[in-house]
């Protein structure tokens, strides 16, 4: 398979045909397509995103982590296939996969462009791409979502330490010039398309009426 992927990214058109791919695997929503095994249409219900967190305000745990685990492993599989060629350019070329994989969960064509917040691909993407960074990431969201309740928050937070660990373990030798190479404008972008994605989540939270994760609270009003 990957002297078969080699060949393909060796051709210009290669890379464009591999990013479609990816966005159509990332366009699969765990949501959309679980809800359809119990006549759910998850969107229409809550928050009216199709992300795990309505999933698991709306219907449930179990079926919340189902859709965990297919946003994660779609946005795992497309990245850790690309990582194990040996083609020219493959640092971008793993971004460029990463992203378009993100970009089908936020806005997947078989669902009307109307997807969820990109958290949960981000996680299967982070794990292929930097899995060093994986575990400081899941405890700054962990931690913030601990003593804030805010879901939205820890997303934001959470994005802004993937750009910190970056920093600090990527390649410590490059210091602030990893943010010059495709995986430090990666992390860049993930840190900024996450606060893109939560924006009405802010909105909420500076007029108070965004909802609470109260049971995993520490300190609660």
């Amino acid at each position: 398979m990957y002297e078969f992927l080699n060949q393909l990214l060796s051709n210009s058109y290669g890379i464009y045909i591999l990013c479609l791919a990816s966005y159509l695997i990332g366009s699969i929503s765990g949501s959309m397509l679980l809800g359809s095994f119990k006549g759910i249409d998850i969107r229409s219900k809550g928050s009216g995103n199709a992300g795990a967190t309505n999933a698991l305000r709306t219907v449930g745990p179990l079926f919340a982590l189902g859709v965990i685990f297919i946003d994660v492993l779609k946005g795992f599989i497309p990245v850790y296939i690309i990582i194990h060629c040996t083609t020219e350019y493959l640092e971008l070329y793993k971004v460029l996969i990463a992203s378009f994989a993100v970009l089908g969960h936020v806005y997947p064509i078989y669902y009307k462009f109307k997807g969820g917040k990109g958290a949960g691909t981000l996680m299967g993407v982070i794990l292929a791409l930097f899995p060093q960074s994986f575990i400081y990431i899941l405890l700054s969201w962990l931690i913030i979502l601990i003593f804030t309740g805010y879901v939205g928050l820890s997303t934001i937070l959470a994005g802004i330490s993937f750009v910190i660990t970056t920093y600090f373990l990527y390649d410590p030798n490059l210091g602030f010039g990893i943010f010059t190479t495709p995986f430090g404008f990666f992390t860049l972008g993930v840190a900024l398309f996450l606060i893109f994605t939560h924006r009405e989540n802010i909105k909420r939270m500076l007029n108070g009426s965004e909802n609470q994760f109260k049971k995993i609270m520490i300190f609660k009003k």
